[in-house]
């Protein structure tokens, strides 16, 4: 029968990737504790509507890239391509964003694009984010971006930069659209074909085409940062003076916009330094009007997303620990009760263990326990229960201890003594 194969860009995560996502989730998680969000987690598929909606129609990932199909009942469901627009949904239908009502949130899970698949972008991947909906000052935006710059540094990125801009507004926006547009139209022949159809529906993306013609042409387009109204020109301004006062190291880029039609004044955008021409690791932005486009109130919100694939490839030298602290072999049936409890009581404590199958010889245990990088081997065996005493070898400094294996309470002092010296480096008995 022929072997059934994973779907193309849909990868599984195995170990030690896994463990490597793990840990990486419990920094972030540990950031989001010490600023107050909490943990929202939204179903991976959600009404089309609700992304036509918010992402905008002439978008790519609208346009091009959303897993659609119809219900039974007809009604057309998408996989969730970004993780805002859920988020605004369900706390809108919770009412955590309610008028005069603050919701700090933050969500980790899957999402998907039917995008070329290429190094670090799949069509299933993982996105971390959060949202902050309830205020529009400059403060709010300081805090996410501090936030960001925090969770960064918690993964341990160290190549990057952070760069932000301010798109303006619904006041000042329609006066920069109308010059990009009249500067697009004077070199429409230059454009590549999506250019130049976005160039009448969002000419805002002609910034941010891949196209080297395009980014050639591009090079002299208007600036918005020269037609920002007196009020977003201040609130750039405030925001920038708040991001100096708390350390964080940032540059702005007139010419940066997002590919997604909600977001208005901040934005915000981090690329990894190592990581080639696909470098952007995460962004953001102010979306003041997208809560009121989906129903709610006239509310604001500000939020980020990182692509946990991304991140991982920009910090390989972040790493979970996957090899165990202690390997426990017992090498007769006999051994193996004694064995179970004392495996049992180092996990309680917090260690990494692996528990071999009894009976195996001691040579081929070894041999496994040192493919499986184990810091400490214990062995019990009939002579080991006879004696009262187990044998732990150190495999770093191969090193033998006999240490006292207690026969009414297996492990209890073992274990303590294991700990103390993984604690001091293996030295000692």
């Amino acid at each position: 029968m022929k072997t059934l194969n994973g779907v193309k860009g849909f990868h599984d995560v195995v170990p030690p990737q896994s463990e490597r996502f793990t840990d990486l989730e419990q920094r972030l998680r540990a950031v989001l504790a010490a600023y107050n969000f909490g943990e929202i987690r939204t179903p991976i598929a959600e009404r089309t509507e609700l992304f036509a909606r918010s992402l905008g129609e002439t978008t790519d990932i609208v346009e091009k890239e959303m897993y659609s199909f119809d219900d039974r009942d007809g009604t057309s469901l998408t996989l969730r391509p970004e993780g805002t627009a859920s988020v605004v949904r369900a706390a809108l239908e919770a009412g955590l964003a309610q008028r005069d009502q603050v919701a700090k949130l933050y969500y980790l899970g899957p999402m998907f694009r039917r995008e070329r698949p290429q190094k670090g972008r799949t069509r299933q991947f993982h996105q971390f984010g959060a949202e902050l909906i309830g205020r529009d000052d400059p403060l709010a935006d300081a805090e996410v971006v501090m936030l960001l710059a925090d969770c960064l540094d918690a993964a341990g990125l160290k190549e990057r930069d952070l760069i932000i801009n301010s798109l303006g507004d619904e006041a000042c926006r329609p006066a920069y659209r109308a010059a990009l547009t009249a500067y697009g139209r004077a070199h429409f022949d230059e454009l590549c074909a999506n250019c130049r159809q976005r160039l009448d529906r969002n000419p805002l993306r002609l910034l941010d085409c891949k196209e080297e013609s395009c980014r050639r042409v591009m090079a002299d387009a208007p600036l918005v940062t020269d037609h920002l109204c007196e009020p977003c020109r201040a609130h750039f301004a405030q925001v920038e003076r708040l991001l100096q006062a708390a350390d964080v190291t940032y540059r702005v880029n007139p010419r940066l916009v997002r590919g997604l039609d909600y977001y208005v004044r901040t934005a915000f955008e981090v690329v990894a330094g190592n990581l080639g021409a696909q470098n952007a690791v995460g962004g953001g932005g102010r979306y003041d009007g997208l809560v009121a486009a989906l129903g709610g109130p006239p509310l604001a919100g500000i939020g980020f997303a990182i692509g946990l694939e991304r991140l991982l490839m920009a910090t390989d030298d972040l790493s979970a620990a996957s090899n165990p602290e202690v390997d426990v072999i017992p090498l007769t049936d006999e051994a193996a009760p004694a064995a179970v409890r004392l495996t049992r009581r180092l996990r309680a404590r917090g260690m990494r263990c692996e528990l071999e199958a009894a009976g195996r010889s001691v040579k081929s245990a070894m041999r496994r326990a040192d493919k499986l990088a184990a810091r400490f081997v214990v062995l019990i065996g009939d002579d080991e229960l006879r004696a009262g005493r187990a044998t732990v070898r150190d495999m770093h400094h191969k090193a033998d201890h006999r240490l006292a294996l207690a026969v009414d309470d297996p492990g209890s002092a073992l274990v303590e003594t294991l700990r103390a010296l993984a604690a001091a480096g293996g030295q000692g008995a």
